[in-house]
């Protein structure tokens, strides 16, 4: 069996030590290929996020100690906020689905891509943050081979899958206001079944390879992921092999998916911008915006955590190494936490809807 090891505390090993391990995995080195050629049944540790920030390097600036330290001490207080945002992720998405599911007044097309945003946060909730807490509360760091890479295309494929709804959200919301008498015929549920089989089809094909190639790789360096879920290159690090094409091809399918999106969704705001504008009735500028509020904030916010996600991992060397990887920890827990209390909040079929739920309970 091979193991990854996230460190623990403990005792810090020296530079001798280091070396030393390093020659014996050399020297090891056939032994060792021998037992990937059927990587998926190998037997892999995660990174203990209590070391979120767990660095490898032999020294560190006297405040990424602090922080690495401050971390590790509360390790269990961290755990809170983290278990409270994953029960309200859920919850509310559930009650959510509920609610549309047996809500006459709200089986609409608007509602049912709703409906699709909810599954994926779903999904991603399960996929990492149940492993986080699992490592916080009880010192598990062990993840099978096949499963660690299963959370990566999940997380992949997913976050692109949700990128790829707000898109077609947005042409539902540019329908709607900028040709309201086509509406009914464009927007219609044979509408929606299309729109999910290619928002499913397109990513899940472009996330594929994004494990296959990391799968292929040879490992036969380290055992350490210096983070706490599998991200491509966390887990390619490992890897004896050149890994420039698996991060040239994460970074073209990524802001291939997620470019695209996002110019397409701009254009849709910039097109309602303009027909709202040339609204001369009084009060119809408001109403009109308001039909679109509640989307442009979900969108404003899954950017925005995004932009600083990728920000501080290309600022890397400058900042903790903790940073990003709580980052990418709460852009997978913030988003669907917050999702559909906005549109609970703003939307007032939704809300009448919860309050009849909730009478019957």
């Amino acid at each position: 069996m091979r193991w990854i090891t996230f460190y623990k505390g403990g005792r810090r090993k020296n530079t001798h030590e280091v070396f030393h391990n390093e020659e014996n995995t050399r020297t090891s080195g056939k032994r060792l290929l021998s037992d990937f050629k059927t990587p998926l049944r190998q037997i892999w540790t995660l990174t203990e996020t209590q070391d979120l920030l767990r660095l490898g390097h032999p020294v560190l600036h006297n405040k990424v100690i602090w922080i690495a330290s401050l971390i590790q001490s509360s390790q269990h207080w961290l755990s809170l906020p983290l278990s409270l945002l994953f029960l309200l992720a859920m919850g509310a998405n559930v009650i959510l689905l509920i609610t549309i599911r047996t809500e006459a007044s709200l089986h609409e097309p608007m509602y049912y891509l709703l409906s699709l945003l909810s599954l994926l946060d779903i999904v991603l909730c399960l996929t990492v943050i149940p492993k986080v807490l699992a490592i916080f509360w009880f010192d598990s760091k062990s993840i099978s081979f096949s499963a660690c890479f299963l959370q990566m295309f999940i997380m992949n494929s997913f976050l692109a899958m949700e990128s790829c709804t707000f898109m077609v959200m947005a042409y539902d919301r540019y329908v709607a206001i900028c040709h309201p008498l086509q509406y009914p015929s464009i927007i219609t549920g044979q509408f929606v079944a299309r729109a999910a089989t290619f928002i499913i089809t397109r990513n899940a094909i472009f996330s594929l390879p994004v494990p296959v190639l990391s799968a292929r790789l040879r490992y036969c360096a380290g055992n350490v992921i210096t983070n706490c879920i599998c991200t491509n290159l966390s887990v390619s690090k490992l890897s004896c092999d050149n890994i420039t094409f698996n991060r040239l091809y994460q970074f073209v399918a990524g802001w291939t998916l997620l470019g695209s999106d996002l110019i397409l969704i701009v254009l849709s705001y910039v097109f309602i911008l303009k027909v709202v504008l040339r609204i001369k009735v009084e009060g119809a500028v408001v109403k009109a915006l308001s039909t679109c509020g509640s989307h442009f904030i979900l969108i404003l916010f899954f950017s925005t955590v995004l932009l600083v996600l990728v920000i501080t991992n290309l600022a890397r060397e400058k900042i903790p190494p903790d940073v990003p990887i709580l980052l990418n920890i709460l852009h997978h827990l913030l988003p669907p936490a917050l999702n559909p209390i906005v549109y609970g909040v703003r939307t007032k079929e939704i809300k009448q809807g919860i309050q009849n739920l909730l009478r019957r309970l």
